[in-house]
């Protein structure tokens, strides 16, 4: 009897000891998840908490964030796909994590396909030539050269 006695003692020891450790554990998960969902070439603006000082994107080719003060980031997705966004406080704990998927602008693009070859245009309201992540290798260089050297030219004095 004193095994079986000895043997349920230390069981609710164990227990009581796995009991603390959760409690001590549950405190250092992040205070929320959620997906964050950004368009490519749009910024949006998040919350984070307060106490935010650091600030990690996993794959900086899909989106990019600016740190403002009291908690406020800029995330601007730069290319298709999904990555996460971790939020550190000064000693390293972790306070957020996200995931992010940046997904394609929609409205008011008219998409041609011809074969395997893209291209884009924007329609607002009229369709003028445009790029995007996809589009045929010579319409995506000759329609960004075109688009660089207007800017160019409209910016010299």
């Amino acid at each position: 009897m004193r095994n079986s006695s000895r043997t349920r003692i230390l069981a609710s020891r164990i227990f009581v000891l796995a009991a603390l450790l959760g409690c001590v554990l549950v405190p250092l998960a992040p205070a929320y998840a959620e997906k964050l969902v950004v368009t490519t070439d749009r910024a949006k603006i998040i919350k984070l908490p307060n106490q935010t000082k650091t600030v990690i994107v996993g794959n900086p080719i899909v989106a990019d964030v600016t740190i403002g003060k009291d908690g406020l980031v800029i995330l601007t997705g730069k290319s298709f796909g999904t990555t996460n966004l971790i939020a550190l406080d000064g000693t390293g704990a972790i306070l957020n994590e996200s995931t992010i998927q940046v997904q394609q602008a929609n409205e008011n693009l008219v998409i041609m396909q011809r074969g395997m070859d893209r291209e884009t245009y924007s329609c607002t309201p009229t369709c003028m030539p445009s790029v995007a992540l996809g589009d045929d290798q010579k319409y995506f260089t000759d329609t960004g050269t075109a688009s660089s050297t207007r800017n160019k030219l409209a910016t010299e004095k």
